[in-house]
């Protein structure tokens, strides 16, 4: 069997609900068996940050009580209502929605939260000015974690 048709049949199993495919040919035999997708599936959530920090010698023990100390955030704090990645604008080009110093009202986009291939447009739940934005274009958030601050 030439590996352009094997390639074509492997792409066919994994696409497809099939776990196990036997072929028969007059120059071979060819079984392809699916691996179990449980462990695929897990929901364990594990950010980006936390994974660079666990590897790191002794000294990331000491960093880690940093990120609770350091936003010290007066105003009020706008969190992620859910898992996700964090954008400040709808496309690469375009103008942020929410900059520092910008002056926004209840219900304007501040954000987008990009979550199974959905764009999700966050807005702000209070009036006021933009004071600081917590977090990374393209960044992993969680739920809960606080993305800007609104003075």
């Amino acid at each position: 069997m030439d590996l352009r048709k094997l390639k074509t049949l492997i792409d066919l199993v994994s696409e497809s609900n099939i776990s196990e495919l036997e072929i028969t040919e007059a120059d071979g035999k060819v079984r392809i068996v699916k691996a179990d997708p449980a462990p695929a599936l897990s929901t364990h959530y594990v950010p980006a940050p936390a994974m660079v920090a666990a590897p790191a010698s002794a000294g990331a023990a000491a960093a880690a009580p940093e990120p609770a100390a350091a936003p010290v955030e007066t105003g009020h704090v706008v969190k992620s209502p859910m898992v996700g990645t964090f954008y400040r604008a709808a496309n690469p080009g375009s103008k942020s929605f929410a900059d520092v110093g910008d002056a926004i009202k209840e219900g304007d986009p501040i954000c987008i939260i990009e979550a199974m291939k959905i764009m999700n447009e966050i807005e702000a739940d209070k009036s006021g000015t933009v004071t600081q934005i917590l977090c990374e274009n393209g960044q992993a958030v969680e739920f809960g974690q606080p993305l800007l601050v609104i003075g």
